[in-house]
């Protein structure tokens, strides 16, 4: 994975936006030597959203499923 620092990010932003459209390689952003974030394309955002989103919606129907019916 690669790192940047966030001046990079806000100097470089335009060429580092196109790499990430292209490789789709997650970036580590960091400040002052300290993790702060991760930048990813667009895709793999809403990829890892909707994941998250049914992950969520089967966790909720198993709680129900295993609820004592009074």
């Amino acid at each position: 994975m690669r790192t940047e620092v966030v001046t990079t990010l806000k100097r470089q932003a335009p060429e580092i936006l196109n790499q990430l459209e292209k490789d789709r390689e997650p970036i580590l952003i960091t400040q002052h030597g300290v993790p702060s974030a991760y930048l990813v394309d667009v895709e793999t955002f809403e990829t890892l959203r909707n994941r998250s989103s049914l992950a969520h919606r089967f966790s909720e129907d198993r709680e129900r499923d295993h609820r004592p019916d009074y």
